[in-house]
């Protein structure tokens, strides 16, 4: 336990050094990825430790994004109209646009929207007892809905080309570098904060509530407990980490659009967690840090190809190691406590 700690201060302070030894390009790239990393430990949350397979956290990380654009475009429209709503003859502010002018109501809608939408949609389905594919397929059914919806209503939401030409954010240059920088810290003590509370979490009493869930829930309902109130908390929570994630996305890629929060995005999301190791929050973020990192190298080296071989890299990863990269790491781990024993046993029996 000391050297996991050890481990994961270790890891954190890497991230936090990073500015100092990666490339402004780099920086950018790792400070996307933490934001995807964010997304998969909830996902581990609701997948790895209560069972629950979601395949629509991109309808809460998009949301989150264009709560944080709409007040990214409102600052950088300077008080007039954004420029997307003129072009499609709109006059006046839409009124639910007017409250994003406030820094802060984006950043509360950017949790409180994805959580609200979370809960009710899982209320209403863990209640009646859907669950397994149907909830997976449901919650896919609802980003269909949302990406039609948003991609319909091009005068509120900028249609397929989204939000983008944002400028400042709380009145400083999101062009400079050290803007930049103190996003990408922002994202990293974001994502380390979101570890440490989702490790207490699953590390108490409620955390092997979920795992019971997951493995007996019939077992669990039976000794009193409720199932339906712990996986709506779980699915609200990891939604609203996928708010929060969706917020830093825009702060430092400048950019939403429908297609980010589509179904393929939220397929991704699941395949972080799996490569990862679904049952493990750090193999979590190793995973979204792998895969995507992974991505942009094939992409950037073998553009004809990267498609297959990111697809091929997912495939030999979870058939031979289903437990993910956390599983090797803690198959090396017992490999090394067993020959440490073994040698331990073998000199006391020479002292003997």
């Amino acid at each position: 336990m000391v050297n996991k700690r050890w481990g994961y201060w270790l890891f954190f302070a890497a991230l936090f050094l990073a500015p100092f030894y990666l490339t402004e390009f780099r920086l950018s790239l790792l400070g996307k990825f933490l934001c995807f990393a964010i997304v998969a430990v909830g996902i581990s949350l609701i997948w790895g430790y209560t069972g629950i397979l979601s395949l629509g956290h991109g309808v809460y990380f998009g949301l989150g994004a264009y709560c944080m654009a709409m007040y990214l475009k409102l600052e950088a429209s300077r008080g007039h109209l954004p420029d997307f709503m003129e072009w499609s003859g709109v006059r006046e502010l839409p009124w639910f646009w007017k409250p994003f002018a406030h820094p802060m109501v984006a950043i509360a809608a950017a949790i409180a929207l994805p959580t609200l939408l979370a809960a009710l949609l899982s209320y209403l389905t863990f209640k009646n007892r859907i669950k397994g594919v149907y909830f997976s397929l449901l919650s896919q059914a609802v980003v269909v809905v949302f990406v039609t919806l948003f991609i319909g209503k091009q005068e509120w939401t900028g249609g397929t080309n989204g939000l983008t030409n944002f400028s400042t954010v709380f009145g400083f240059s999101l062009s400079s570098p050290l803007t930049q920088i103190v996003l990408y810290w922002l994202t990293t003590a974001c994502l380390a904060l979101i570890f440490v509370a989702a490790r207490r979490l699953t590390s108490g009493r409620l955390g092997k509530v979920l795992i019971a869930i997951r493995d007996a829930e019939n077992r669990v309902r039976f000794l009193g407990f409720n199932p339906t109130v712990y996986k709506v908390f779980v699915y609200s929570l990891s939604a609203a980490f996928a708010g929060v994630a969706g917020a830093l996305f825009v702060l430092q890629v400048g950019l939403i659009s429908p297609e980010m929060m589509g179904i393929i995005p939220s397929i991704e999301m699941v395949l972080w967690a799996a490569v990862g190791g679904r049952q493990s929050l750090m193999g979590a973020i190793i995973g979204a840090i792998v895969m995507n990192t992974a991505k942009s190298f094939l992409s950037e080296n073998y553009p004809d190809l990267w498609l297959l071989l990111l697809g091929a890299l997912f495939v030999v990863v979870v058939l031979l190691v289903p437990k993910g990269l956390a599983g090797i790491y803690e198959s090396l781990v017992a490999v090394r406590i067993k020959a440490k024993r073994g040698h331990e046993r073998e000199a006391r029996v020479d002292v003997s």
